[in-house]
C-alpha cells in the first residue's frame, strides 16, 4: 500500500497538467499552465495531521495551487485524495478537509476522490449532516477506476488515461492468471512506448506502469524484462535503471545509479543478478525474523505487523500459525 501511495502521489505531480485537461477538457483556456503548479501537500498535512494510530493503512492525498487564465479568482485549490480501501468516514474525512483549507486559505476548491479498491459498491461522494434545521451538504468530485472502461481509455490520448488504464488492470490481478496478466502489462507497455509523446513523460509513465502492477513470480518479471527490452530497442542487459537515468539525475539520485550499474557491469549480469537474488533472500530472512520477535513479544496485530516490517499479511499469519519460516514471499 505505500508503495502505491508513492507511485501516484509521484505521477500526479509528473502529469498534472494532464490530469485536469482528462476532466476538464477546456482546461487550457480555464487554467495558466504557463505558470508552475504550487503541490501544498505539507501545507495539508498540518492542516489534517497524521492520525495517532501510526500503523493505519495511508492514503494520497494532494492539495495544488493552479493560476487562472482569467476571471475573478486569481488562482484556486484542488484537492485530490486517492483511497485504496474501504473508509466509512471518507466523506466526512473530505468534508473536514475542505473546511479546514477553506478557512486557511478562503480560495476557491474542487475536489477529487479517486477511488482504486475492489469494492464495487464503495463510492462515497457527498456528506450530509442535518440537526434541529441546521443542515451542511458537501458534495465532490469521485472517479471509480473499476467502472472505467478499458477500450475508451485505450483510444484517449490523454496520458492520464494509461494512469487509470493501469490502475484497472491491476484490480484484476487476482481474477486472472500471472500469463493473462503479464500479456495485459506487455501490451500496456507497448502501447505506451509508440504514443507520441515526450521521451520523459514516457520514461515517468513506464515507472509507473512497471511498478504498479507486479507479479507474484520472478520468472514472470524476467519475461517482461525481456519483452521491454524488445520493445524498446535496447540490450536486454538494460534494465529500468538505464531508463530513469534522465528522470533520476534531476533528482540528486543518478551517482547511486551509476555505482549500481558500475557494480552490474564489473561482476557480470549473471553474478549480479545472482547477488541481487541474495541480498533480498537476506533482507527478507531479516524482515521474517522482525516479525517473529513482534509475534513473542508484542500484542501488535498481523496487520500491524506486516506493515511494520513490509511483508504480506498472509505470511505472517503463517508466521503466526507455524512459528515456522516460510520458504518464500507471497
Amino acid at each position: 500500500m505505500h508503495r502505491d501511495d508513492t507511485l501516484w502521489k509521484s505521477i500526479l505531480e509528473d502529469i498534472f497538467e494532464d490530469f485536469l485537461l482528462f476532466f476538464y477538457p477546456d482546461a487550457g483556456s480555464l487554467f495558466d499552465f504557463s505558470k508552475n503548479f504550487e503541490y501544498l501537500d505539507k501545507e495539508l498535512e498540518q492542516l489534517f495531521p497524521p492520525e495517532d494510530n501510526l500503523y493505519q493503512t495511508r492514503f494520497v492525498d494532494k492539495l495544488v495551487k493552479v493560476y487562472c487564465q482569467n476571471g475573478d479568482n486569481e488562482w484556486i485549490l484542488v484537492h485530490i485524495e486517492v483511497q485504496g480501501y474501504h473508509d466509512p468516514d471518507f466523506s466526512r474525512r473530505m468534508f473536514t478537509y475542505y473546511s479546514r483549507i477553506l478557512d486557511k486559505y478562503d480560495k476557491p476548491i474542487t475536489a477529487f476522490a479517486i477511488f482504486t479498491e475492489h469494492n464495487a459498491a464503495f463510492k462515497p461522494c457527498e456528506y450530509h449532516r442535518e440537526f434541529m434545521g441546521t443542515s451542511v451538504l458537501y458534495k465532490f468530485n469521485t472517479f471509480k477506476i473499476l467502472e472505467q472502461e478499458e477500450q475508451m481509455l485505450r483510444e484517449s490520448d490523454n496520458p492520464f488515461a494509461i494512469v487509470v488504464l493501469t490502475a484497472l488492470v491491476a484490480l484484476k490481478r487476482k481474477r486472472i492468471s500471472e500469463n493473462e496478466l503479464l500479456k495485459l502489462k506487455i501490451e500496456l507497455t507497448r502501447n505506451l512506448i509508440h504514443r507520441n509523446l515526450p521521451k520523459s513523460k514516457i520514461n515517468r509513465l513506464l515507472v509507473f506502469l512497471r511498478c504498479y502492477i507486479r507479479f507474484d513470480n520472478r520468472e514472470t518479471d524476467v519475461k517482461f524484462e525481456n519483452e521491454l527490452s524488445e520493445i524498446r530497442q535496447t540490450p536486454k542487459s538494460m534494465g529500468i535503471l538505464e531508463l530513469m537515468k534522465d528522470e533520476l539525475e534531476q533528482d540528486g539520485f543518478l551517482e547511486l545509479v551509476n555505482q549500481i550499474l558500475e557494480m552490474r557491469d564489473a561482476m557480470g549480469i549473471e553474478a549480479f543478478m545472482a547477488h541481487w537474488d541474495r541480498q533480498l533472500e537476506l533482507r527478507t530472512e531479516a524482515k521474517t525474523a522482525i516479525a517473529q520477535n513482534l509475534l513473542r513479544e508484542t500484542s501488535f496485530s498481523t496487520e500491524e505487523i506486516a506493515r511494520l516490517v513490509e511483508l504480506s499479511p498472509e505470511l505472517v499469519q503463517k508466521l503466526k500459525n507455524s512459528g515456522q519460516r516460510p520458504s518464500t514471499l507471497d
